[in-house]
């Protein structure tokens, strides 16, 4: 019999609806796997369990009565330490935030919370998401990076403190994560779920996004929080699909495989890895055809870069100048290059930046799917830093729906993924498609903790 903190949250949602398991006994099984690994792991910043079981609790009655209609009624979430949650400290790990208490929730927090989701508690994050590395440890390795900047979320869920967990992305900070620990990390089209609430990077590149172990979960997280808000400037319109629906009856999917830029910075294994995945799709079905990439790639990291910086430099320099000691060093340098770049240098990086937005929009319409490594390598065994991000922020910057699933395990032991990229606000056909390629790959990994 499955243990309930190994329940993905479409089990447990389920199990709880039909009366097969309490909210009670599942925060109780979460809570005390909580207390084994937190210890050596470091993946939370906050937990109050009283107030978590009080919580579950009530939960607990409202399903007792009829109530708790919710797609996750009873499922508990954990959140990234920059999620604005009321009543509970949210300091994104800095000295500069270490007293903040917020009044609100962030919107995605209220739509969870709405959907019947019991927040856990807060999952440790480099300092604002930025590029110091955390304390948190890797499941699979301990000398080897967990990743960042998602770096507790990522954690969490790999070792089964909770079912899923909130991240955001900027560069890399779902994605790459959520590679080196072996689950699945889904970030949506750039606007389809709203940024308000969060503490900040970028303006023009944060994205929210969350680790599941399974891409039913990454789906039905996105039912719950897709959709417009009027309080975040870049929110689309547009109707929100049912993107439960389509992973029903999910079809071989077309896939442009991208070797450009990709294999020439993947080591060996990596290559050789996503080519034996790659053959596996296409003998169960899929149409593979290799995809070139737009000349524009050339500049787009350099330019993410530059525009991250800006942002964020023009996000903190109140704080900054009134604090700088407070920083970690390479986000207080992040901060001084934005504040030292001039106003052509961003602007010429946003102009460049559009032409790849549209470059790889149109290369996205091609086929139903994108595929490509979701890192050069296994997570490093270098705790000086959180991994190369080379490889998903292209994703971000340009804002299509991406998904990282694990696919298998380095030489090393340590996980590897594939990364899939779907249309914009294309999210319902790249799930479905992932859903396909997850029946077909049939990977799951649970790290040795």
């Amino acid at each position: 019999m499955t243990e309930a903190f190994a329940l993905t949250v479409s089990e447990a949602a389920k199990k709880i609806r039909q009366g097969e398991l309490s909210p009670v006994d599942l925060v109780e099984s979460l809570l005390a796997r909580i207390d084994i690994l937190e210890p050596a792991l470091k993946a939370w910043v906050y937990l109050d369990r009283e107030a978590v079981r009080r919580e579950a609790r009530a939960k607990a009655a409202d399903r007792q009565s009829g109530g708790g209609k919710g797609l996750l009624h009873g499922v508990p979430i954990g959140l990234k330490d920059i999620y604005y949650t009321a009543g509970i400290p949210t300091t994104a790990c800095s000295r500069v935030y270490a007293n903040f208490v917020p009044d609100y929730d962030a919107t995605t927090v209220k739509l969870l919370k709405q959907a019947g989701a019991i927040i856990l508690g807060k999952t440790v994050t480099t300092e604002f998401a930025c590029m110091d590395p955390s304390p948190t440890i890797n499941p699979w390795n301990a000398a080897h990076t967990p990743g960042g900047s998602s770096s507790g979320s990522a954690v969490s869920v790999a070792a089964r403190m909770c079912p899923a967990a909130m991240g955001s992305q900027t560069v890399g900070s779902v994605l790459r994560p959520a590679s080196y620990n072996g689950v699945v990390g889904f970030k949506p089209s750039f606007g389809r779920v709203s940024r308000y609430g969060v503490i900040p990077v970028s303006w023009t590149l944060d994205t929210m996004g969350w680790m599941t172990r399974s891409v039913g979960d990454a789906a039905l997280l996105l039912q719950v929080m897709a959709g417009y808000d009027s309080n975040d400037m870049v929110s689309r319109r547009e109707p929100v699909p049912d993107y439960l629906a389509g992973l029903q009856n999910s079809q071989p999917p077309r896939i442009g495989l991208l070797r450009d830029f990709f294999y020439e910075n993947a080591d060996s294994e990596t290559i050789s890895h996503v080519d034996g995945v790659v053959q596996q799709l296409s003998q169960a079905g899929a149409t593979v055809a290799e995809l070139p990439l737009p000349g524009s790639i050339k500049t787009a990291i350099a330019d993410q870069q530059i525009i991250m910086a800006v942002e964020g430099a023009a996000f903190h320099q109140p704080m900054y100048d009134r604090q700088a000691e407070d920083y970690q060093p390479r986000i207080r340098e992040m901060i001084r290059r934005g504040l030292d770049t001039g106003a052509v240098a961003y602007s010429r990086a946003m102009e460049r930046r559009r032409q790849f937005v549209t470059d790889m929009r149109l290369l996205a319409e091609q086929v139903d799917i994108l595929l490509t490594p979701s890192t050069p390598q296994p997570a490093q065994a270098d705790l000086t830093n959180t991994g190369s991000r080379m490889f998903q922020g292209p994703w971000t910057s340009c804002g299509l729906p991406t998904i990282t699933l694990p696919s298998g395990l380095a030489a090393s032991g340590l996980p590897l993924g594939i990364q899939l990229a779907g249309p914009y606000l294309g999210e319902a056909g790249l799930l479905s498609a992932a859903r396909w390629c997850e029946q077909t790959l049939n990977v799951r990994l649970s790290p040795p903790v």
